[in-house]
């Protein structure tokens, strides 16, 4: 009997294709004991009904409740860890204020490890209580802080992957919040990326170091070699901001006469372990430029209804073969549910195909075949999120991780609308894309571990 860690029964939703959702009713999910899922049996298959009797009344067989079903965890591929603190505050003034105003002096009281604790503890708290099992992190520019974000994912069960932040030009960052210069911020960077790597053997889920220059208006030339240098001798991830508004973008044009995708590969940012948020304003070239290198977009829809001053074409390079996943951008995005940025990447598709500008006519409004559906969306930030990062993550099929939250559809307190026990398993699941908050989150797995349960 003690072939498998874990037995579980029950249904599963996960993503066959960006566009198909696969359904697997009653099926049976065999996790090894290093939490991943070694097989996926039929209830039709022969050895079905062996594997429930040797299981059914021990401790390592789970079945789901009626009305529960399984999702695969989320993927949030854009977080910035220490912007908890003011979420849901100042959403309503441009990008460059907001940053100077409100995010930097946040930001630069993380030197204060008691108040960063108490921070961080919570955001991996919540992020896992909404069914977010694998988190891309901005930091700050503390190296000890940032460390400390990467050692409370582990402890938690979590899987980070952690940046601290590099801003180290003079003339663009304030002087209380800013790398001491070039030479440190390049120093705690390396010091950082050996400590994390030490701290993943320890742990089961894993946890990794990225390289993180915060964008190209807050580092010097020298300081975005230099990161680039650092990703490739320790083959790290590589994330930051690219062309997320028309400030952001204009500023690298001025600057580089190039947009940010070339400057950032020229500085050996872009890579196939490279993730970049937002990238709104990206021309045909820089997508194939991203194409070709392997590097994945970060998709904020809720953050970018605020900051980009624009709606990012996903379909548009989704034709183009560039990897996209989802990330709720806390605190420019106000929620940390990636089930709120699911919903928000099919309205603002829908408004972007439709366009709102009432005064044109109906042809002339929108961008064609824009829309994407609410399986693209689950798609993004799920499957799309681990191809992003080249991880077994993101989908319900033997060789990935267990990595999975249970969802109940028959809470008392916030019973979905399902009134049909026939109801087509499909339409269940668009009501929990559409319809599911916090509290029908159950259960959440990483890797084969509970980590939350509600």
């Amino acid at each position: 009997m003690s072939k498998y860690m874990l037995l579980f029964q029950g249904t599963s939703f996960s993503s066959k294709s960006p566009t198909e959702i696969q359904v697997l009713k009653d099926y049976l999910y065999c996790i090894n004991a290093d939490g991943i899922i070694e097989r996926i049996v039929a209830p039709e298959e022969a050895d079905y009904q062996h594997l429930l009797d040797a299981y059914q009344g021990s401790d390592s067989f789970h079945r789901l409740a009626e009305g529960q079903y399984f999702l695969p965890g989320f993927v949030d591929l854009h977080v910035h860890a220490p912007q908890w603190a003011q979420s849901g505050t100042a959403l309503d003034i441009p990008l460059y204020d907001w940053l100077n105003t409100y995010t930097f002096p946040l930001e630069s009281k993380f030197s204060d490890l008691e108040f960063a604790q108490k921070v961080y503890e919570d955001v991996v708290s919540t992020l896992l209580a909404n069914g977010t099992t694998t988190a891309l992190y901005f930091a700050t520019v503390h190296k000890e802080a940032s460390l400390l974000l990467a050692q409370i994912c582990a402890s938690k069960g979590q899987r980070g992957l952690v940046g601290k932040v590099v801003m180290d030009d003079p003339e663009q960052n304030p002087e209380y919040y800013r790398d001491a210069d070039t030479s440190t911020a390049l120093a705690d960077t390396e010091e950082f990326i050996i400590a994390v790597q030490e701290l993943a053997k320890t742990t089961k889920q894993g946890v990794f170091p990225v390289v993180t220059p915060r964008f190209i208006p807050s580092c010097t030339d020298e300081g975005l070699k230099g990161l680039g240098e650092l990703a490739a001798k320790y083959d790290t991830y590589v994330q930051s901001h690219c062309s997320e508004s028309d400030w952001a973008h204009g500023y690298v044009q001025d600057r580089f006469q190039k947009n940010d995708a070339f400057a950032l590969h020229d500085f050996g940012l872009l890579r196939d372990k490279s993730v970049m948020a937002h990238c709104n304003f990206l021309d045909d070239q820089d997508v194939e430029l991203f194409a070709d290198t392997g590097t994945a977009i970060a998709h904020c829809p809720i953050s970018n209804a605020y900051f980009a001053n624009s709606v990012i074409p996903v379909a548009r390079f989704h034709d183009k073969n560039v990897e996209i996943g989802l990330g709720s951008d806390i605190s420019g995005g106000f929620s940390p549910s990636l089930f709120d940025n699911i919903r928000q990447a099919v309205i603002s598709s829908r408004m972007l195909e439709d366009g709102v500008n009432t005064s044109l006519p109906a042809k002339e409004r929108g961008v064609p075949e824009s829309r994407i559906t609410i399986n693209e969306a689950f798609y993004l930030a799920t499957a799309g999120g681990g191809e992003s990062l080249s991880l077994p993550i993101g989908r319900i099929q033997a060789g990935y991780v267990w990595d999975v939250q249970v969802i109940d559809t028959k809470l008392p307190s916030a019973k979905l609308p399902i009134f049909d026990e026939f109801e087509d398993v499909l339409d269940i699941f668009q009501k929990i894309m559409y319809l599911a908050r916090p509290e029908h989150i159950r259960e959440v797995w990483v890797q084969g571990v509970q980590v939350h349960t509600r």
